[in-house]
Formats: structure tokens, sequence, C-alpha cells
């Protein structure tokens, strides 16, 4: 018998990076947030786990902050995560 083997739960990276895809300029969702959309409102910290490791342009992980406003991690620092937002008009 053959299988198609793929790694467990990337189904739900697949589903967290199509979701953040979609956040729009000037817009943010949170972790929590995140996992919602994608399934498992229980797993906030693996979508944080999930974003430190894409340097993926095409996905804006920077949109993603914590559920009390707090920018939270950015896998090239909270500086320039910061600076992102700001140019995007999503934080002052």
């Amino acid at each position: 018998m053959d299988f198609l083997l793929r790694p467990i739960g990337m189904d739900f990276n697949d589903k967290v990076f199509n979701i953040i895809k979609k956040i729009p300029k000037g817009e943010t969702l949170s972790y929590k947030d995140v996992a919602e959309k994608a399934g498992n409102y229980r797993a906030w910290r693996a979508v944080g786990s999930i974003l430190r490791k894409n340097y993926n342009p095409a996905i804006p992980c920077h949109r993603v902050i914590k559920s009390n406003g707090e920018l939270g991690g950015y896998n090239r620092g909270t500086a320039q995560k910061s600076s992102l937002l700001k140019k995007e008009g999503a934080i002052s």
C-alpha cells in the first residue's frame, strides 16, 4: 500500500497561513482570533509557533497581535513589527 505522508498538523498550518494572507493592510487579528478561525480556539500558542518559523513575505505575520493589544513577538524583531503596522495604519 502506498500512503501519502503529510506532517502532522500541516492542515492547521495551511489554515493559519491562509487566514493571515487575508488580513487587510491596516488591520490586525489576535493569535486567538486566528486560532479560532483555523478551527481550534485553544491553539493560539501554536499559531505563534507557526508564525515564528515563517519568513515568507507573502504571509503578513506582523498583522497578528496579542488579544490585549500588545504587539507580541515577531521573527524580524518587535521594532520592525511596530514599524510595519504603523506604516500600514494599524497602530499609531
